[in-house]
C-alpha cells in the first residue's frame, strides 16, 4: 500500500492510497478510505471506467430495472463520484457536505462528472420543486454511519414529495450482518412512508460489518438476481420507528 494523502478534515478522516490487492483482487487499485478503514470509493487504475465496487453497481441495476427511461436524479453523498460519472449523460444533481472529498475525487480520481452542490444534502433537496426526480440516492456516512438526517420520518416524506409519481429512492447503509436494530429501524420507518420496500445486502459472517440497499418506492420493485453483483434479498425484522 502506497498512502497518497492523508488528513483529516471537519467531517472525515481522509485517506487515499494506491493498493495491488483489493479484497481479495489483484490489480492497480486507487482508495478513498474515510474513518475506521471504511472504504468509501475505489478506481481501477487500469480500467478507469469499470465500477469496482458491487453496491453502486447493484443500486445502478435497480434503477435501470424499474425505470429504463429514467433522467432526473439527486444523489446525496460523491465519495469519489462513482454513481455520479456513471450517469453524466443524465440530470443528475450532486450534494456533498465535505468540500476536501469534492478536492479529493478531482485531483486523485479524474472526476469531470455532473457538477457538485457543497453543502448538507437534506437542505439542498428540500430547495428542489414537488415531483422533480426519478430516483434519490443516500449514499451519505459520518463515522457512525448514515446520518440520522437522512433515515427519519420526516425526511423520507420530503423524499417522497421531491419524486415523480414512479419515482424512488434508494440508501446504502452499514449494519452488522443478521438482525441489526438500527437498520431494522430505518427500513421499518420507510415503510411507512412508501407501498413497496425491499432490502438486499453483501453476504457477510456473522456480526461483520456489511452494505445494505435499501429501496422504497411508489410501486412493486423489480429486480434480476444475477446483474446484483452478489447482493441479495434480506427479510428483515420489524423494528422501532426514527421519528424527527
Amino acid at each position: 500500500m502506497r498512502v497518497l494523502y492523508r488528513d483529516k478534515s471537519e467531517q472525515h478522516e481522509l485517506t487515499v492510497y494506491d493498493t495491488k490487492r483489493l479484497y481479495g483482487e489483484q490489480g492497480r487499485f486507487r482508495v478513498l478510505q474515510f474513518s475506521d478503514d471504511a472504504v468509501q470509493g475505489a478506481l481501477d487504475l487500469e480500467q478507469p471506467s469499470r465500477i469496482v465496487l458491487e453496491y453502486p453497481r447493484a443500486m445502478l441495476h435497480l434503477m435501470e430495472r424499474n425505470d429504463p427511461q429514467y433522467s432526473r436524479v439527486f444523489v446525496v453523498g460523491h465519495g469519489i463520484g462513482t454513481i455520479p460519472s456513471y450517469l453524466s449523460d443524465r440530470q443528475v444533481k450532486v450534494a456533498e457536505l465535505d468540500a476536501e472529498v469534492v478536492w479529493i475525487s478531482q485531483h486523485f480520481f479524474g472526476y469531470t462528472g455532473p457538477e457538485i452542490m457543497v453543502g448538507d444534502g437534506r437542505e439542498l433537496l428540500e430547495r428542489e420543486k414537488s415531483g422533480t426526480y426519478d430516483y434519490v440516492v443516500i449514499d451519505a456516512f459520518s463515522a457512525s454511519g448514515t446520518p440520522e438526517q437522512f433515515t427519519n420520518q420526516s425526511f423520507f416524506a420530503m423524499v417522497k414529495d421531491r419524486l415523480d409519481a414512479d419515482g424512488a429512492v434508494l440508501l446504502n447503509v452499514f449494519g452488522r450482518s443478521g438482525n441489526d436494530t438500527l437498520v431494522n429501524a430505518i427500513y421499518t420507518t420507510l415503510g411507512k412512508t412508501f407501498a413497496y420496500t425491499r432490502a438486499f445486502a453483501f453476504p457477510a459472517e456473522p456480526n461483520d460489518v456489511q452494505n445494505r440497499i435499501l429501496m422504497g418506492s411508489h410501486r412493486p420493485i423489480d429486480v434480476q438476481v444475477r446483474q446484483m453483483s452478489g447482493f441479495v434479498e434480506q427479510r428483515l425484522e420489524e423494528g422501532y420507528i426514527i421519528e424527527g
